[in-house]
């Protein structure tokens, strides 16, 4: 006898990561990476001052780029434009609203997310595969108990790859805040940005084969 165990769970994310980009610019090249160091050294240590609720900081992508001018003879460099890419990956939700406001208040500072997401190795996912099993044995008895005999043992049990694990940034649903490149605030810090984690989730099939006492027909 061969029957499907599949489970659907819908539990809350574990993590949070949100992208963020330090843009700078100046007349000559030098002016432009010393305004980029700096902005750059300011968002690391705004994000490195919530501690442990900050699981993972990562820096990405760097550019130096010379912006010409759209006119006259010759090309000659109008100015040069920086950026930056970083990567913050937390675990404390309450700290993240806080930290992505304070964030997208600094100039020239745009900030992308959050990405909702599970760690690999979360409960949820060894949860998913156990009731995944758990619904073929009781498929299996019943299709037995229709014919009037019960199982008589476990021939087979195939993960057949059904477990779909969240992307490491999932699509839009997935993002609550996108804030453009502006300037800071004057006067008071803007207050915590109010976030609702999206639900994840997680699902799991597996492929199991009985054999059953001989039946009566």
């Amino acid at each position: 006898m061969a029957v499907r165990g599949e489970a659907r769970l819908e539990v809350d994310p574990e993590i949070a990561r949100i992208g963020i980009t330090v843009a700078a610019r100046g007349r000559d090249r030098r002016s432009a990476l010393d305004d980029l160091t700096h902005r750059n050294a300011a968002v690391l240590d705004l994000v490195k001052s919530y501690g442990d609720a900050v699981e993972r900081l990562e820096t990405g992508a760097f550019s130096i780029t010379p912006e010409l001018t759209k006119h006259g003879r010759g090309e000659r460099v109008r100015t040069y434009h920086g950026t930056v890419h970083v990567t913050a990956e937390l675990t404390d939700f309450t700290a993240l609203g806080e930290l992505t406001t304070r964030l997208a208040d600094l100039e020239l500072t745009r900030v992308d997310g959050p990405w909702w997401a599970l760690r690999p190795d979360s409960p949820a996912h060894r949860e998913a595969r156990k009731k995944a099993v758990r619904e073929a044995v009781q498929r299996a008895r019943e299709y037995a108990e229709a014919l009037g005999t019960t199982l008589s043992a476990l021939v087979e049990l195939a993960d057949i790859g059904a477990e779909n694990a969240p992307p490491a940034y999932p699509q839009a649903p997935g993002r609550a805040r996108s804030a453009a490149f502006g300037a800071a605030a004057e006067n008071a810090p803007a207050p915590p940005l109010d976030l609702e984690p999206q639900r994840q989730r997680v699902h799991a099939q597996i492929n199991a084969r009985f054999t059953m006492v001989p039946p009566q027909l």
